[in-house]
Order: C-alpha cells, then sequence, then structure tokens
C-alpha cells in the first residue's frame, strides 16, 4: 500500500499549491517595486486588463485619505506602500492591503528641523522601495529606514549626511533595487555620493563620492549587457556605468548637460535620455541675482546667496567647495566666466557657458558594455530638440521613445535612430507635469499636477482614449499592479480597476 500512501501526499502537496495559486495576491502578484516600477521604466507587462475611463468615484475600488506628499506608491507582494507627514514635524510611512485597501500598518518619526522648500514640493517627496520582506525608505533628517513589510516594525537604519540644496529644491531621490543592494545616489550641493546597501543588514557595500557632480535627481537603472550587469546613473555631464559588485566606474559617456532631474530609461543593453537644462550661469544669475532678494548687477555675492536662502545660514563648507574656487579676483562676487568655475566641478564643464544659448534640450541613445570613456564609440545618436521636459522621465515602449512636457505637450520618437514619429501635439490637459507617464495594457496614462489623467493609446500616432479628473494635484507617479492603477494625489491614494 506504499504507492497509495505516496499517492496521497503528492495529492495534499498539489492541492495545497493549487489553493496557494488560487490566491495569487502573494505568490502570483505583480510587482511594482519602486519609483516607476520595474527599472524604473513605467511599463508593466501584466496581461489583465487596465480601466481607460475612472475618476475619483468612477471605477475607484478604494480610497484612502493621507497627509501631503507627492512620493509615488510602489507596489510588492499584496501590499501597497507609500508615505505622508504627518503635521508639519512628522514623516509617516504607510503599507495597505492592495486587494481590500486595508490599512495594515503605519509608521510615524519626528523629522527634526527641515529646511525650506519650493511651495511645489512637499517634505514626503521620496518613494520607498520595497519586496515580500522590506520595505526601504528614505528621508533626508532620518538616512536609510529598512522595517519588516508584514509588520512595520524596524529592521535596520542607516545614517546619511543630511543633503543641502541651496536652490530649496529639496530632497527627492529614492532608493532602488538590484538583487541583494538597496541603491541610492544623493546629488546634492555638499557630499553628492552613490551608496549601495545590503538589503538585509543595512552595511553599506559601496560607496562613490560623486564631488565632480552638481545637484542631480536621476534614479540608478540596470542595464543588460553582454558583459554582464551595469548600474547606470545620469548626472552632471555625463552617464556614468558601475560594476554591481565593487562600485567601480566602468564607463563615461560625456553627453548630458548641467544638471539632470529625468531619470534614462534602460532598453535591450540601450540607455535612452530625455533631458532639458540651462547653463550654469545664467541658472545662478537667474535664481539668486535676478530674484527679488538680489539686485541684477549681473554679478553672485555671498550676501545675495544667503538672502535668497533665508534665515538658515548657507554651510561655510558650500562656499568652500564652489564659491572660493571660482572667485579669481578675490572680490567677493562671481562674474562672468567665474560662474562656470565656481559651479561646475573642475573637468566636467557641463553644459552651456556663460554668454553662450542658455538653456539646452537633448534626446539621446548610448550603448551599454563599453570601457573608459565611451563617448564617440557608444553614443548611437543624440539629437537637439524642443520638446523635452526637465522633470518628466521618458517612456519607452517596444520600438518608440515617448516624452510629455510642461503645458501637455506630446512627441514620440523612433528608438533605432531618434527619428521623430509625431509631434508636438497636445494631448488635451494643458497644465504642468511632475509625474512620468507609465504603460500598461497597451495604453499609456499621463498624470497632470491638476490633477486630470490623460489616456492615450501606445500606437504610431497620438490617439487619445479619454481623460480622467482624479479631483486633487497629482505629482508623484502612478503604480501599476494586477490589474489596477495606484495613485497618489496630494491628499488620498486611490485604487482604480474594471469593477
Amino acid at each position: 500500500m506504499l504507492w497509495m500512501r505516496k499517492r496521497t501526499v503528492l495529492l495534499v502537496v498539489v492541492t495545497g499549491l493549487f489553493s496557494l495559486l488560487s490566491h495569487g495576491d502573494v505568490v502570483l502578484a505583480e510587482d511594482w517595486p519602486q519609483f516607476r516600477g520595474p527599472n524604473c521604466s513605467g511599463v508593466s507587462t501584466g496581461k489583465k486588463p487596465l480601466p481607460a475611463e475612472f475618476d475619483d468615484q468612477k471605477n475607484v475600488i478604494w480610497s484612502q485619505k493621507l497627509g501631503d506628499g507627492i512620493g509615488c506608491p510602489v507596489v510588492a507582494a499584496g501590499r501597497v506602500f507609500t508615505s505622508a507627514m504627518v503635521g508639519k514635524d512628522k514623516i509617516g510611512l504607510y503599507a495597505f492591503d492592495a486587494e481590500t485597501g486595508k490599512k495594515l500598518w503605519e509608521r510615524v518619526w519626528k523629522t527634526g528641523d527641515l529646511l525650506e522648500i519650493h511651495k511645489t514640493n512637499s517634505f514626503a517627496a521620496t518613494t520607498p522601495a520595497a519586496d515580500a520582506e522590506r520595505v526601504y525608505f528614505y528621508f533626508s533628517t532620518l538616512g536609510m529606514l529598512a522595517v519588516d513589510a508584514e509588520t512595520g516594525a524596524d529592521v535596520w537604519e542607516q545614517e546619511l549626511p543630511v543633503p543641502y540644496f541651496v536652490f530649496k529644491w529639496g530632497a527627492g531621490m529614492s532608493p532602488t533595487l538590484y538583487k541583494d543592494l538597496v541603491l541610492f545616489c544623493q546629488d546634492d550641493d555638499l557630499a553628492p555620493a552613490f551608496y549601495a546597501f545590503d538589503k538585509k543588514t543595512g552595511k553599506i557595500v559601496w560607496k562613490d563620492d560623486r564631488s565632480d557632480q552638481a545637484v542631480n535627481y536621476s534614479h540608478p537603472v540596470i542595464c543588460e549587457t553582454d558583459k554582464g550587469d551595469e548600474i547606470v546613473v545620469a548626472g552632471t555631464g555625463k552617464l556614468i556605468g558601475y560594476d554591481p559588485a565593487t562600485g567601480k566606474r566602468l564607463w563615461t559617456a560625456q553627453t548630458l548637460l548641467r544638471n539632470i532631474k529625468t531619470t534614462p530609461v534602460s532598453h535591450d543593453g540601450v540607455i535612452y535620455v530625455s533631458l532639458q537644462s540651462g547653463g550654469i550661469a545664467n541658472q545662478w544669475l537667474a535664481s539668486i541675482d535676478r530674484w527679488e532678494t538680489g539686485n541684477s548687477d549681473g554679478k553672485v555675492t555671498k550676501e545675495e546667496i544667503q538672502a535668497f536662502v533665508g534665515k538658515t545660514k548657507v554651510p561655510e563648507a558650500f562656499y568652500k567647495k564652489t564659491f572660493d574656487r571660482g572667485d579669481l579676483n578675490k572680490d567677493g562676487a562671481l562674474e562672468g566666466k567665474e560662474l562656470d568655475i565656481a559651479f561646475l566641478p573642475p573637468g566636467n564643464e557641463a553644459g552651456a557657458k556663460f554668454g553662450e544659448e542658455p538653456a539646452q534640450e537633448f534626446i539621446l541613445a548610448v550603448k551599454g558594455g563599453g570601457r573608459g570613456d565611451v563617448t564617440k564609440t557608444h553614443l548611437l545618436w543624440k539629437h537637439p530638440t524642443k520638446h523635452t521636459d526637465h522633470i518628466v522621465s521618458p517612456l519607452v515602449t517596444e520600438d518608440r521613445m515617448f516624452l510629455v512636457k510642461g503645458g501637455g505637450i506630446s512627441t514620440c520618437f523612433e528608438v533605432e535612430k531618434g527619428k521623430k514619429v509625431w509631434g508636438p501635439k497636445r494631448i488635451q490637459n494643458e497644465c504642468e507635469y511632475f509625474a512620468s507617464p507609465i504603460y500598461g495594457d497597451g495604453k499609456i496614462y499621463v498624470a497632470g499636477e491638476n490633477g486630470k489623467i490623460v489616456v492615450l493609446e501606445d500606437g504610431p500616432e497620438q490617439n487619445i482614449i479619454a481623460k480622467n479628473d482624479m479631483g486633487d494635484s497629482i505629482l508623484g507617479t502612478p503604480a501599476i499592479a494586477d490589474g489596477r492603477i495606484f495613485i497618489r494625489t496630494r491628499g488620498k491614494l486611490i485604487c482604480v480597476g474594471e469593477k
């Protein structure tokens, strides 16, 4: 009767496995684990249908009120995570059941003193990253935190330098995931660096000093090449390819501008970038000298910088790193080419110089897998254009690159040579854009700051399917998982799907 006992055991195992699969929120759930989902691409490969028409009432599966925040929601193992401010001096991290919207847990930390930021921004501006075990969350005054995904309990924390931004843009960088690593790049005005943490322990596996970079807001992406995976980060003047195991710089492509706020897309071994940036001299003159606290004399002084910043004293380390380097005649003012020398790292004269065109816009493609300076060998194409945005990242689907810029203007290029497919065309939603477009179920979703989400058909021509009003401002990029779209407005987390 041994064969019967074996058959019974096999039947129990198969039955149990079928039960797990039939309750597939955990086993088969699609993850959107970080900013812009898998590899920061904005692309969902799920097969479930997604709604084209919805609003803050129609096709809403569930909704939760939250404090102010513009970080994106993420989804892992059937749970949704996002952050929000709790009053003026606390930051909250929240977990919800993706299916029902039930709050699973919340964590709240005191932030301590916070520097002034631009009114459009929020102190809850970063996006967590998550897997089935842990949630990884960064806040400027707390450093990098990891909590248990199921319970919210502390797992580890890693103190980091508090970033400093003269232009009050504030901290907006978020962790991303690669195998056993948590990746985090913080290019600020004082201590720019790229970190790789061990997922389980929080130990810094490696760190790259990025003092040759100015302020940037671009997330790391993984490029698969014949030589193995590479971590690629955009920054001041250049793309840099890193060895994931050691953090060693494998290659650089000196192809970019002064700074970058968009995140590139890695697709089939090629890095696609869209960016818009201004010359550094013009940027400092416009933001400091010609600002209401300046005197519009074509010079930048320490007094003008301090007046612009406000009550908090500008760190002396910032002046030593920048201002003092550029003040060649030691007259206490930066003028003309001195501005370039002060605010561009030595040997990295990216973007327009003093007296040149103040703003530039490009799309470009760089092939991964090179070594050393690959500017001439691996740059596939680079085209000037007037249709990029300085914040909204590109979307690459199949053989097309889709862009949206402020005002609601779309443009589409083919990826092989960068030739234009269509545009510029209006998507019938004129407003500012901070969220990046995402793709799923043959549709492109574009969320505007005014709270409207335009749905387009992914194809060789612009075809607008619907325009949906969520009733509240949207700055964070939505997430897609399991046939649902998770939308973080400034005051809510809304889950929509076909009912």
